[in-house]
């Protein structure tokens, strides 16, 4: 029997997931097939599929992977919807999940480092600093373990030796944090060739966390 057709919301959400996803490339945050992302479909989510160019992606190429990890599809979800499901599932507040080896964040995970506040952006993520999550190998339980661990109280972090993950209400907001994470990143980086960065302290981080309650990109009605 050929599948049910899918309704007009789940429709947009594809359309919207394969924007999002062109998008990371666009804005050099990801690059061939090395990113995925996700966006949250009643019990489940939808996800970038396994090895297939976001230009070659249709909306029917995408995958619905339930609640308990189980998909039918004729191609196979990416290899890291693991931590795109955990997140999803610990997380009620977020919807949309993206993960890239964008350049910059991927050279402060390499090094182990976290990005700590040596600018207020940083409270973008959450926190007075992004974690950089231990190294686990790519798709598997341990590495979803350290990432969730890494985004307590948090909606981004670093993936040792590895890229970057943000997340969001909605695919814009997790796309917003994406490219500020990554030019965190690169700050950090050229700010340690001249000497290091002089960091904010807890108290003003405090006072920028709460002026960031309501900041960023909101859902369009």
């Amino acid at each position: 029997m050929p599948p049910a057709p899918a309704d007009p919301n789940e429709n947009e959400l594809r359309e919207a997931l394969i924007t999002t996803a062109l998008e990371t490339n666009r804005r050099s945050l990801n690059q061939g097939t090395s990113g995925n992302v996700s966006v949250r479909l009643g019990d489940g989510m939808l996800i970038t599929p396994s090895g297939v160019p976001y230009e070659a992606l249709r909306p029917e190429d995408l995958v619905f992977v339930d609640a308990d990890g189980r998909w039918e599809a004729s191609r196979r979800p990416s290899s890291e919807w693991h931590f795109h499901r955990a997140i999803l599932q610990e997380r009620p507040e977020l919807a949309a999940v993206i993960h890239v080896h964008s350049v910059y964040a991927s050279v402060v995970a390499i090094q182990g480092r976290d990005i700590p506040a040596l600018h207020y952006m940083v409270a973008a993520a959450g926190g007075n600093s992004i974690r950089c999550a231990p190294y686990a190998t790519f798709g598997t339980e341990e590495l979803s373990r350290h990432a969730l661990e890494a985004l307590r109280g948090r909606t981004a972090c670093l993936l040792a030796n590895h890229g970057m993950i943000a997340a969001g209400a909605n695919l814009e907001r997790a796309l917003w944090l994406a490219e500020e994470v990554e030019l965190l990143a690169r700050q950090y980086v050229l700010s340690l060739q001249i000497g290091g960065p002089r960091l904010l302290d807890d108290a003003e981080m405090e006072r920028v966390l709460e002026k960031f309650r309501d900041y960023g990109p909101r859902e369009r009605s």
